[in-house]
């Protein structure tokens, strides 16, 4: 199976992905399986290293991981990929917002909404 997207470690920052084909608005770059967590497991899982890469499933009670390369994208306040819950299908979307070109790092707001500038917690990147 060929990637449209590789992975690459960023100084100070870990892993990112980054594509390998141009992507235009609308494409879906990754779409993963994920491991849903009922609201008793998401305060287990709070307390350890999969806080930092849990994401909301119907509410914020309730927490889902994410598997495959979406766990790896990471934040920023003007990205180019929005992720979205694919409730029937248990998945997680990540879809290009902006266009991306070959070798430009794939990128989310980890606040959910791509324009939502609330401050991101210092200690969510720090974990390498």
């Amino acid at each position: 199976m060929r990637l449209d997207f590789e992975l690459r470690k960023i100084p100070g920052k870990g892993l990112g992905l980054f594509a390998t084909k141009d992507f235009k608005i609308g494409e879906i770059v990754e779409s993963c399986p994920i491991i849903l967590l009922n609201s008793e497991e998401r305060k287990y899982a709070e307390k350890t290293i999969l806080d930092f890469y849990m994401y909301p499933w119907r509410s914020t009670r309730t927490g889902s991981i994410v598997l495959g390369y979406g766990s790896i994208i990471n934040h920023s306040f003007t990205p180019n990929c929005d992720w979205k819950q694919n409730f029937r299908a248990m998945r997680m979307n990540y879809k290009v917002i902006q266009p991306i070109k070959i070798g430009e790092e794939i990128t989310v707001n980890y606040n959910g909404e791509p324009d939502d500038k609330t401050p991101i917690p210092e200690e969510w990147f720090n974990v390498v």
